[in-house]
């Protein structure tokens, strides 16, 4: 399936949407943490949330600002690109969240169309929590030249694989996995949960969250920068590479890059590179 340039609607890059609010509780960081298998006691009691957490006051939002440019007859085109999440506060248990979103850009690629959108969370006190952009990839579609901005870079530095990785993290998923994200994140998304419809989109079957995913990468970088401190994590940024299904175990490979700066990549047992450019950085 291709489009044209005038179908996506860049009028609509750089609108910023009214702000709307999201009430969080302890139980819903809890609920979060559980469905990701999070271990981190301070996420597992919900004092603070875990970092990709921050998705859920912003998904719906962040998903809108992306529609208000992409066609919606393309909506079963697309996919999730990239992540990328700047942290700046901790969001806590029992107060309200902020959040306004705007596409920021658009991209044509090889095979298809990138639309980037980037979320603003801040706290009843007008705080800033959370800065993300969510990078959509619009399969088979065409535009004639970018527009706007695209996210930050978070490449993987090739020179690092002259050395084994620094630490190495073995996880797997459970055979719900995908049932019990949905549920506590707000993405109710079939692929997730129908294994018919999955297939008939071409899936192997019913696949993992690639933000399921994301938050597990979260907890083996974690574990290994700062163990003594979630908080001392200020971003995490990834690339979806390929899909995970229930069961799968999956490898995070962490490699030290520099002071505070640490690249990684997650494969499956069977060799499915899942996540690739994962960036995080520890102050």
């Amino acid at each position: 399936m291709s489009t044209t340039a005038n179908e996506f609607k860049t009028d609509a890059i750089g609108r910023w949407s009214e702000p709307a609010t999201f009430e969080v509780t302890r139980e819903r960081i809890q609920a979060y943490a559980a469905a990701t298998n999070d271990p981190i006691q301070s996420h597992h009691d919900g004092e603070f949330a875990s970092p990709v957490f921050a998705i859920v006051p912003a998904f719906a939002f962040a998903g809108q600002a992306a529609l208000q440019v992409i066609p919606g007859e393309l909506l079963m085109m697309v996919l999730h690109g990239e992540q990328d999440f700047h942290f700046h506060a901790p969001i806590l248990p029992d107060t309200t969240v902020t959040t306004r979103a705007a596409a920021i850009g658009l991209r044509p690629r090889s095979s298809g169309v990138t639309v980037t959108v980037k979320s603003e969370s801040t706290d009843a006190d007008g705080k800033l929590l959370v800065e993300q952009y969510m990078t959509s990839f619009v399969r088979g579609a065409k535009a004639p030249e970018a527009v706007g901005e695209t996210a930050p870079l978070h490449a993987f530095d090739e020179e690092l694989r002259s050395r084994p990785p620094d630490a190495e993290s073995r996880q797997t998923f459970d055979a719900d996995q995908t049932y019990r994200y949905a549920e506590a994140s707000g993405d109710p998304m079939p692929i997730h949960t129908d294994d018919a419809l999955a297939k008939s989109m071409g899936l192997p079957g019913i696949i993992i969250h690639g933000l399921c995913t994301m938050a597990f990468t979260s907890v083996a970088v974690i574990q290994h920068a700062c163990p003594d401190d979630p908080l001392r994590l200020k971003r995490l940024a990834v690339r979806f590479a390929k899909p995970l299904q229930p069961g799968d175990t999956i490898t995070t490979r962490i490699w030290n890059a520099s002071s505070g700066t640490f690249a990684f990549e997650t494969e499956s047992d069977e060799g499915v590179l899942a996540i690739k450019d994962g960036l995080a950085e520890v102050r």
